[in-house]
């Protein structure tokens, strides 16, 4: 290993060294102050974020190119980790009201970061597989972390079945891409494509890879999974979950097809098209008749699944889909930080047994509690896409970009769907203005300094979004 190498992989180096050390100090924290293997496992988020800081502006690669730092990997990265330290304040109150303080919590869930960051960085598609299985087990876990409750245990083992099942499809898409092409190297993979007619192989290959990673972003029709994981997981997993692992996937995503695939462009275009399409639709039209907050969430992430798979669209085009992709990962950061306050609303309200978690029970908030049912609204309100909010920008860049690339068609579902979920998201306002309620909250410092940190960003950043647009755009510049 040289010196580069190390470079390269130093922020993951330090984290998983942190992790564990971590798993080995926790066994001697008492079990009445698991909260201090909390407070361990943010300092160790925290430090990684400063060296991840230290790699911006800095592109190299190593492990013989199977390992890449640039742009695109650190604005992921910083993502990932911040939303690491969110996953962390909602699940510190969560877990010890719902009686399921164990240290090992926070541990998972650094290695699943873990995971998630080298999928960023990966730059060879072994590494995706083994990114991919070091982010999911250690959440297959985590799902099934409430045991012995049933629902827990079920979600758990669904997502298990189901996740080994997709990861079936990136190993033997690997394989297909690897006999078609003889290297594993997403760069390597280009250029054998770009010397000659893109074979049958080549294409077949691609498509295995898109439904593994279809499956890891809940897009249609690898969804099925994603409203009983979601409800039968413990609340604070369920948003770490639908957060981290949808940053993770895109990622992959993004760096394999934009790296290694643009000679079928033409090919992946069309299968993007009916994929977000239907992830939009879907996901919209099904929450639609939710009556659970958790599954109507779950539905909800589809959708979102839906608008960000729309940045992928534009694939042939290299001027719009510089554009397109940086809208894609504006919008992931939109959704990142809505979706952790919505679900910390959610923790707030949810009691033992999985009480508290039906659309009806947030009747009376407002007059209750105004100041959460506002920033309720705020999160419902960025959601559908209105003002003043970062999820209104988010679609505004998205629509452009795809109506850049010429497919107005697509931007037209993507209004009309955003439409459909205003009956839906505005329902939950409605329940806590309009009905009449005795709704109890649970106080906890760090989930109340959650709701508000994410409220207010998600209104200010809506009227200065410039600065973090122009991020995003850098981060994909080397990409093409």
């Amino acid at each position: 290993m040289t010196q580069l190498d190390f470079q390269t992989i130093l922020p993951l180096t330090i984290l998983t060294v942190w992790a564990c050390v971590l798993l080995l100090v926790d066994l001697f924290i008492p079990k009445d102050r698991k909260g201090f293997t909390a407070f361990l496992s943010a300092l160790g988020l925290a430090v990684t974020i400063a060296y991840t800081i230290m790699q911006i502006g800095k592109e190299n690669t190593g492990y013989n190119n199977m390992v890449v730092v640039d742009g695109f990997s650190t604005f992921i990265n910083l993502l990932l980790l911040v939303s690491g330290l969110f996953g962390i304040a909602l699940a510190y109150g969560y877990i010890k009201r719902m009686g399921l303080e164990r240290g090992e919590y926070y541990i998972l869930m650094l290695f699943s970061i873990i995971g998630m960051m080298l999928m960023a960085q990966a730059a060879d598609l072994i590494i995706v597989f083994l990114a991919l299985e070091l982010l999911s087990i250690p959440l297959y876990v985590l799902a099934a972390f409430a045991r012995p409750n049933l629902q827990s245990e079920e979600a758990g083992v669904k997502y298990f079945l189901l996740g080994a099942f997709s990861t079936g499809f990136v190993v033997y898409g690997t394989a297909l891409v690897y006999g078609a092409t003889g290297t594993t190297s997403l760069s390597g993979i280009f250029a054998a494509a770009s010397n000659g007619t893109p074979s049958l192989l080549l294409t077949i290959g691609a498509a295995m890879l898109l439904v593994g990673f279809g499956f890891k972003v809940a897009a249609v029709p690898f969804h099925m999974w994603t409203p009983d994981v979601y409800q039968g997981s413990p609340s604070a997993v369920t948003a770490f979950m639908s957060s981290g692992a949808k940053i993770a996937g895109f990622a992959a995503l993004l760096r394999v097809f934009a790296t290694a695939f643009p000679s079928i462009s033409a090919d992946i275009t069309n299968i993007l098209w009916v994929l977000a399409a239907l992830t939009m639709i879907v996901g919209n039209v099904t929450a639609i008749s939710q009556t659970n907050i958790k599954r109507m969430l779950a539905y909800s992430s589809i959708a979102h699944a839906g608008y960000i798979l729309m940045a992928f669209v534009p694939y042939g085009n290299k001027e719009v889909m510089s554009v397109s992709i940086a809208a894609g990962l504006f919008y992931l950061v939109s959704y990142a930080v809505t979706n952790f306050g919505a679900w910390s609303v959610v923790i707030a309200l949810e009691k033992a047994e999985g009480k508290g978690l039906e659309i009806s029970d947030f009747a009376g908030l407002a007059k209750k509690y105004p100041a959460l049912a506002v920033a309720m609204t705020i999160f419902m309100l960025s959601f559908v896409g209105l003002p003043p909010t970062l999820g209104l920008v988010g679609k505004f860049y998205l629509f452009r970009a795809v109506i850049a690339g010429g497919f107005t068609g697509l931007a037209l579902i993507g209004v009309v769907t955003s439409l459909v979920s205003a009956y839906y998201y505005l329902r939950v306002i409605v329940n806590m203005y309009m009905r009449e309620g005795d709704p109890t909250v649970e106080r906890e410092t760090w989930l109340d300094f959650t709701i508000v940190m994410t409220a207010i960003v998600t209104v200010a950043l809506s009227f200065v979004p410039q600065w973090l647009f122009l991020m995003a755009s850098t981060a994909v510049l080397k990409l093409f």
